[in-house]
């Protein structure tokens, strides 16, 4: 462990990505391509090899970054198989997801509280709904038209076989889905919604398991334990270290410990009524003074809930909050007029900038953070909040439990 409490030799990383079924070594392919465009950009030199040592997915880096060396470890948290799991495995499936889902924003009200604290998310929410009604209604457009045709045949009863058309264009659409993410994203706030906000139990045992890996990295002799949480994962990194300080395994005289919350979607889940859970653990983490937590989000985002401060939003801000400092991508002033163009309506490609390289960095770069010889804390050390930053509490439901 370094002398300097603000200089990185070592570093641990652990990525929880968001809804995401794939494997994680697409993460390991974005990290070292995008780290090679940053490099370009920025003069860092940054080289990834396998990971060392047993465990889950992950990667070594070794970089050169503003003149200092640094050995970083970085992990996958895996919940792919989970998120495989939740998936609907068939079309019907789906849509009663569909019915479910709505049912339990629109009952609660927690869709029009949402829309109140950001539009984009919020129609990124409604998207896979209409899109999947429109679907169907297309389909039975279809199938009467068919039936119509069949039943000028005067044959009785024949213009009922029109139906069978039904389940071949929902199955079409449903091929194509990698194109328009109607299904997929559709899986995604039914996982969050099933259980009102809740944590179903194999997710709850998974988030002990990393805080299992998180702990024993503290333990060890790095300089930093970062976590990195993307979209929905950003409120996963916020449970497994509420419960890691909460437990006290987070050693005073142990090595720096940051989160770092990218594109965060927390309030599609605070505002839900069973979210007593999360809501207890953002209430904690706002005020402790073990972890250091900085959100970064992008008002080009549609799919995040961009500055918005994820603990006053949510109604459970302590008096006296510390955390998290909400620091803007500012993507349409980091990014080159030119990429800016192409990226501004991506909307999902958008959503994973801040895993990418910038043309014009400011404060945030991601290498630098993970790679680099500076703690989160001392990098983000005198850093403002965003003004723009959104703290109005809107959710209905302000309940916690600690588990």
């Amino acid at each position: 462990m370094s002398d300097d409490p603000k200089r990185v030799r070592h570093r641990r990383v652990f990525y929880i990505p968001g809804y995401d079924p794939f494997h994680p070594r697409r993460y390991r392919e974005l990290y070292r391509k995008e780290a090679a465009a940053q490099s370009a950009v920025s003069g860092h030199d940054i080289a990834l090899s396998a990971k060392r040592g047993g465990g889950p997915y992950g990667w070594h880096v070794n970089a050169r970054i503003e003149g200092q060396e640094v050995d970083t470890e970085v992990e996958v948290l895996i919940w792919a198989d989970l998120v495989r799991d939740s998936m609907g495995r068939s079309i019907l499936a789906t849509y009663f997801q569909l019915l479910r889902t709505a049912a339990i924003y629109i009952g609660s009200g927690a869709i029009f509280r949402l829309a109140r604290l950001r539009k984009g998310p919020t129609i990124a929410a409604l998207y896979p709904i209409v899109f999947l009604l429109a679907q169907l209604c297309l389909a039975l457009l279809i199938a009467r038209g068919l039936g119509a045709v069949l039943g000028a045949t005067g044959v009785p009863f024949i213009g009922w076989l029109g139906l069978v058309a039904i389940w071949p264009v929902l199955t079409w659409f449903r091929s194509r889905d990698n194109k328009v993410f109607a299904y997929y994203l559709m899986h995604d706030y039914a996982h969050s919604a099933r259980h009102g906000g809740a944590y179903p139990p194999d997710l709850a045992r998974r988030l002990r398991e990393f805080g299992e890996r998180v702990a024993d990295a503290a333990a060890g002799g790095a300089d930093e334990v970062l976590i990195v949480g993307h979209s929905s994962g950003a409120h996963l990194g916020v449970s497994v270290l509420a419960d890691l300080v909460r437990a006290g395994r987070l050693p005073a005289d142990g090595p720096a410990v940051g989160l770092l919350s990218l594109g965060q979607v927390v309030p599609m889940i605070s505002f839900l009524p069973r979210a007593r859970r999360l809501r207890a653990d953002l209430a904690l983490m706002a005020a402790q003074d073990r972890v250091a937590w900085v959100d970064v989000t992008g008002p080009g985002d549609g799919c995040a809930f961009a500055l918005c401060d994820p603990v006053a939003v949510s109604g459970v801000a302590p008096e006296g909050q510390k955390w998290p400092l909400i620091v803007s991508a500012a993507f349409s002033r980091t990014l080159s007029p030119t990429r800016w163009r192409a990226l501004r309506w991506r909307f999902f490609r958008l959503h994973f900038q801040y895993l990418c390289a910038f043309d014009l960095p400011g404060d945030y770069d991601y290498f630098r953070i993970t790679a680099g010889p500076q703690t989160l804390a001392a990098r983000f050390a005198g850093r403002t909040p965003s003004p723009s930053r959104i703290t109005r509490p809107l959710s209905g439901f302000t309940s916690m439990e600690y588990p």
